[in-house]
């Protein structure tokens, strides 16, 4: 695999290992990653090392860890899942572990830089993610990468008895030759 970097943002993207799992255990159970997710079930070892055997390992996902280029500390984690490779396409995640690094525009250059691995790796035609209408930082960040707002799916999860809206949202594959 290429080495994917940003040298503006001082990240870049490696695999994520076996070796992580601790530590995305406890980002993924933090409150400041937890609240911004739609599955809200406290992360485990064994349901980590369950998506490593089975969605990892298969290729329906490719999970890589966002890494401070000076120090190489893990960061956060970036990931695509259920790659569907008939129609070429999957969805998009992400979450920064590490406080400090948040707001800093690690996860806009986090997004380009799977988007790019993506396109040109992966071969995928379209990457989408689902956000929680009201993180509107994400959403920004999430433009601010490269994708575009195709639509609003009102009340469509109920999270906390509280019923709330979803944006979804798509990057294509600027690579590719249109044929136009």
């Amino acid at each position: 695999m290429e080495r994917y970097e940003n040298l503006q943002a001082g990240i870049y993207l490696r695999l994520m290992t076996y070796e992580d799992t601790d530590r995305i255990i406890g980002w993924r159970n933090s409150d400041g990653v937890r609240r911004h997710f739609i599955y809200r079930e406290p992360f485990t070892r064994e349901g980590h090392e369950s998506w490593i055997r089975n969605m990892v390992e298969t290729g329906k996902a490719v999970q890589m860890m966002i890494c401070d280029i000076h120090g190489d500390e893990p960061l956060g984690s970036v990931y695509i899942r259920d790659i569907d490779r008939k129609h070429r396409k999957a969805e998009y995640g992400i979450f920064i572990g590490v406080e400090s690094a948040r707001g800093r525009g690690i996860g806009t250059a986090a997004a380009e830089l799977m988007l790019e691995y993506g396109f040109r790796e992966e071969g995928l035609h379209r990457v989408y993610l689902r956000a929680l209408a009201d993180n509107a930082r994400a959403i920004r960040s999430y433009e601010k990468a490269g994708f575009v707002r195709e639509g609003l799916l009102r009340e469509d999860v109920c999270i906390d008895g509280e019923f709330r809206d979803i944006v979804w949202m798509a990057a294509l594959n600027p690579y590719e030759q249109t044929g136009i």
